[in-house]
């Protein structure tokens, strides 16, 4: 029987990667000192950025099959490895969100990559599950949400929660939802500067009452400015999603993206890409696959930046009509669309799983 000692559990941990570095365990400096053996049972922590680190339970328990794999079948270590963190959370200023458990931004480089529509089938996705689901429109100046929800005309009213006023969002097929469209004339232009649409979208967040959340859905609007920044100084943002499609000039811009939110500066993790408009399939051919915008662009950007690729989202044009018509085509039980948007709400759940 091989005697254990702490190198052995180290040169085991060297197989392990983190997802959002692509580096080892040891190299990345992740492995605790405080490792322990007593006989056969070995304990040590693993050190994580931020204490919602949503690659944490996967690390886990990667790190515990490594160690049975290279070190022995025989080592007690399930349920052994725990998960600290480098860091103080971040201060939270958002009394409103403390129900919340999960915070996830969906990001696009540029506009007309189907972002909006990608946060309101995964919303409906997921409440369809049996979550409990908040979609907040933060794209200040083209707010859609309100269109593809059927509630354009919905007006939030206030309650008072605590001795303090607050926003009570409109419900609409099982979700919670919030935009600014709510509030300004369709018809209108808005022309504000950037802090008049950050301190909006802070009123958006800290001042509603959204109750228990599983999962608030946030819909940035495209680009890199400072609202993007009002946001990740605002909440703890569980990770983000980056969409884009599998053309060249929308991929650009998704990289972009990444460079922002995992600059040292915003590290928020990105949990994955999700390509949109992957293929085209007509409604008479289900079985056919026209590549319109590029193929494998996606697939590709998401191996280059080494995160995972969470979906890929055909483009066929019931997802148009059902947006248009202010019913999510995921309502569509059993519909190529719906499978793809139900599918990507399973990866996502795992990927941030407790």
């Amino acid at each position: 029987m091989t005697t254990l000692y702490p190198q052995l559990i180290l040169d085991a941990l060297t197989h392990v990667r983190y997802p959002g570095t692509g580096k080892d365990l040891v190299s990345s400096g992740m492995v605790g000192d405080d490792i322990r053996i007593d006989g056969r049972q070995v304990s040590l922590s693993i050190l994580f950025e931020k204490p919602n680190d949503p690659f944490a339970q996967s690390v886990i328990k990667a790190s515990e099959q490594a160690i049975l794999t290279y070190v022995g079948q025989d080592i007690d270590i399930k349920g052994r490895i725990k998960m600290q963190s480098k860091a103080l959370p971040p201060p939270k200023t958002e009394e409103a969100l403390t129900g919340v458990k999960h915070i996830i931004a969906i990001f696009s480089g540029k506009g007309g990559v189907g972002k909006s529509t990608v946060s309101a089938n995964l919303a409906v996705a997921l409440a369809n599950a049996g979550s409990k689901v908040g979609l907040l429109d933060a794209d200040i100046h083209g707010p859609s949400i309100p269109k593809m929800f059927g509630v354009e005309d919905a007006r939030p009213r206030t309650n008072d929660n605590k001795d303090k006023l607050q926003i009570e969002p409109v419900e609409q097929f099982g979700v919670k939802l919030l935009s600014i469209g709510f509030f300004v004339d369709p018809s209108d232009a808005l022309i504000w500067r950037g802090g008049m649409a950050s301190n909006a979208l802070k009123q958006l967040i800290t001042e509603a009452d959204w109750g228990k959340l599983d999962y608030l859905l946030i819909d940035m609007p495209p680009g890199t400015s400072d609202i993007h920044l009002t946001l990740v100084q605002t909440v703890a943002i569980t990770g983000i999603i980056i969409v884009t499609t599998p053309q060249e000039v929308a991929l650009a811009d998704a990289r972009k993206g990444f460079g922002m939110f995992t600059n040292r500066k915003i590290n928020v993790p990105v949990l994955g890409l999700v390509e949109n408009m992957s293929w085209f399939t007509p409604a008479e051919h289900p079985e056919n696959k026209y590549y319109l915008f590029g193929k494998g662009g996606g697939i590709r950007l998401a191996q280059e930046l080494q995160i995972p690729l969470l979906g890929q989202i055909p483009l066929i044009q019931s997802i148009r009509e059902h947006s248009d018509a202010g019913t999510p085509v995921v309502l569509e039980h059993n519909s190529l669309s719906a499978l793809a948007f139900t599918k990507l709400a399973e990866q996502i759940s795992l990927a941030i799983s407790d």
